[in-house]
Formats: C-alpha cells, structure tokens, sequence
C-alpha cells in the first residue's frame, strides 16, 4: 500500500534555566518511536520494518500478543504478534521490555512458525527484560487483561520469578490461576498443562534474559546506536486516554516507552504516528466516522481489512483528523506517516472528518465520555478524489494532483508541515515517501 512519511518544522529547545540545580548529564542516544495514532492496524510493522533496516536495536515496550503487526519480505510473509518485527533484519537485536506481558509459548511458537519462513538467529539477537511479566490468559484471548490487572494488584509473575525458585513460582501461579478464575469465572486454564510447558522453557530462555533498566542504560549511553521502539495497539486504545472502557490494558501512547523501558524522557528522539489514509476499529465501542453502508464495504475489501491477532473484520470509515489531533496532543509527534493511501484510488469524492458537533454544538475537544462520543456529528471536508491507480507513481510529484491536495490537507489541518523534500523510497511493494 502508498504510503507517506513527513517531518514537522518542530522548535528548538530554549536553554536550560539553572537556579543553582546541577545540569543535566550528556543524553547519550535517542531512541526513535513508532506509535499507532487512531484505534491499531495502520501500518506500524510496515514503517518499523523500512526504519529497522537502518537500526542496531528495536525494541517492544508495552502490550503482548494481544497486537498484530505483518510484514513482507520477497514475498514472504511474517506475522509478528510478541517479537518486536524489527527482528527480522538479521542485523538488529531485539528487546522486549518490563512493560511487556510475555506469553513464553505464544512467543516461542511465533518465532519458530517465522523461522521456517527465514527468519535467522533469533534466539541470538532476543534479549528479554527480567522484569516482564508472564502472561497465559484474556479479552483477546491472549490473557493481557488478567496480566495487568494482576500487576497492579502486585500478584503477578514475572520473568525474574520464573528463573528462580521454581517450586515457590508454582505455588504463585496456582494461587494466581484461582484468582483469574474468581475475577473471569467463563475462563479456562489448564494449570499443570502450562506450569509444564513454563518449566520447559526455563533453560531454553535463560540465556535471553537481563537485567532490563541495565541493558537499556547501556545500550542509551553506549556506543553510538540507531535505537528503535515499536509501539502496540494505538493511541486510541490507551488505557487513559482511549476510548474508555473499549481499550487495551496498557500505556500506548508515548509515556509507556518510559515506562516500559526503564529509560528517561529526555532519551526519547523522533515520535512518528502512523496515520491510516482512512479509519478503521475491530470491535465494539464508538467510532464517530464510520460508514456502516456501501463505501465501509469497499473500504474493507480493498484494505483486506481483517485483523491480524483476531481474524475480526475490521469497520471502516473515513479519516478523522479530529482523532489524529488528540493522538498528536497527547504524542507529540514529529512525524506522521500516512499508510494505505492508494486504497482511496477508486473514490470520486473523499470526506475528512475535522470537528465534533455535541448538540449542535462545536465542541474543542475529544470527548472522554463513551455516551457523549455516541453522540457526536462529525463535520466532514470534501475533498475531490483521483480516481486513478497511483501504483506507478515513484515520487510525490508523480501522485496525482487531487492526492497530492489530501495529503496536504492532513499536514496543514494537524499541524506537521514539511520542511524538507520528499523522498522516495520502494520496498516490498510498498510505496513510503519519506521526508528526511
């Protein structure tokens, strides 16, 4: 699919204001993030997969096998849902961070099922925090829920624990079991089935494991190194600033790289949000832009909208800037990267959600509330289609004139101009036009 990737003009930072406080030590590197700006299934493994080609390490910080990122290679096609999909540059090291619920079969059966496809050495180049939680069990039926649920009641288990006593992590576990029983009584485990299976697994993931915080700190003030982190799910589905209760269980918005990674802010460089040309959810909750007629249906079959972890449709509508400004409030992006474009090729005209109309009227922000969300008028901008195929287009020149209008459309009413040329880059069938 086309898609695009542009820098805002950004600012430079003011000086620092001392008042006596000691300065700040030398940064070391910035790490690069790429965050999901609508409701997941934009594009992030497609951008991670072009950026990790240039990276020395890329990391997981936050979800588990809840999420679903596809890439291509030769026309082979890898399916990552645990294993940051960075991996499979057979030049970068992978690390999954403490912020990550790690399901050890899940994440051993994924990287095998890629290594009969080619993925190389993975076992070599996956370093996995201590500090990450195990997970077995959930609404995805991957157990994020009851994981961090657990976390936050102080009851879980994490990766450190299970390379322990052995004896004292199963009895943790068969109390933990119960308690998931209790919380989802339609749940289902088979508890001696799994702690065999976890036992297994312990020498075979021991020589992966570090001390995270450690291993991060190093790879931030060591040697010179091209850092990055692939977000899971999206803004949208954060846990506080998502479309609540309709959300994941973690932070997928920027502060959860901190978290999840043991790393301070000021080590975070280039934030891009991967912006789908139109919008899409799987499952239930509000979406203010969709279209539940004849135009959500070719969304959908020309998207192969289907999701990856959940083989779910997925319901599709138009593009709502009004979503991708709250993203970008909460983000702060210097970047978006616009995916699917040429998915729209067919449409003689193209609507772009940008207000919210509350009982006629305007309202100046996302709404928090589900039953107001319910509510809401989008305002639409019409926009005249191409109404051609794009797919022999190389360069943003070559787009035809009405796509190259949407683009711009989306950079003046978010707010993330250009500054520099676009640039062309073709990989795996996919058109990114960079701006660098």
């Amino acid at each position: 699919s086309l898609g695009y990737l542009w820098c805002s003009s950004g600012s430079s930072s003011s000086s620092a204001v001392r008042r006596g406080r000691a300065q700040r030590p030398a940064v070391g590197n910035r790490v690069t993030v790429v965050l999901g700006a609508q409701w997941g299934d934009e594009g992030k493994g497609k951008v991670v997969d072009l950026l990790a080609q240039d990276a020395n390490m890329v990391c997981r910080c936050q979800g588990g096998n809840n999420a679903g990122h596809t890439v291509v290679v030769d026309s082979v096609e890898y399916d990552f849902h645990l294993l940051p999909s960075g991996i499979i540059n057979p030049k970068v090291t992978a690390f999954i961070g403490n912020g990550v619920v790690i399901h050890l079969p899940g994440l051993f059966d994924e990287a095998e099922k890629n290594e009969r496809k080619g993925l190389e050495e993975w076992e070599k180049r996956l370093i996995i925090s201590d500090r990450a939680h195990i997970g077995n069990l959930g609404t995805t039926k991957k157990g994020i829920g009851p994981v961090y649920s657990a976390k936050a009641a102080r009851s879980g288990l994490r990766i450190c624990d299970l390379l322990a006593d052995f004896t004292k992590f199963s009895e943790r576990y068969k109390v933990l079991a119960q308690q998931y029983k209790a919380m989802y009584p339609t749940l289902e485990i088979d508890i001696e089935g799994e702690l065999v299976k976890l036992k297994d697994y312990v020498e075979r993931i021991k020589p992966m494991v570090r001390d995270g915080v450690h291993y991060m700190y190093e790879a931030l003030h060591g040697p010179p190194k091209k850092i990055l982190v692939e977000g899971a799910n999206a803004a949208l589905l954060d846990i506080d600033f998502g479309t609540y209760p309709f959300v994941t269980s973690s932070n997928c918005t920027v502060g959860g790289v901190c978290t999840g990674l043991g790393m301070p802010p000021q080590n975070v460089g280039e934030v891009y949000g991967v912006v789908k040309a139109y919008t899409t959810r799987v499952g239930i909750g509000a979406f203010p832009s969709e279209q539940s007629n004849d135009i959500g249906e070719l969304l959908q079959t020309r998207g192969k909208e289907v999701g990856v972890t959940t083989g779910r449709k997925r319901r599709c509508g138009w593009l709502d800037l009004v979503l991708i400004k709250y993203a970008h409030m909460i983000n702060g992006f210097t970047a978006l990267a616009l995916t699917k474009l040429d998915i729209l090729d067919v449409f003689a005209e193209i609507k772009v959600g940008v207000a919210y109309k509350v009982d006629n009227q305007t309202i100046p922000h996302f709404p928090a509330n589900q039953e107001v969300l319910q509510r809401v008028e989008v305002e639409y901008e019409t926009l005249p289609g191409w109404n051609s195929d794009t797919s022999a287009a190389r360069s943003f020149d070559e787009l035809p004139e009405n796509a190259q209008k949407y683009v711009r459309f989306i950079e003046e009413h978010v707010g993330l101009l250009p500054t520099k040329p676009r640039n062309v880059m073709l990989r795996l069938q996919l058109m990114i036009i960079f701006i660098d």
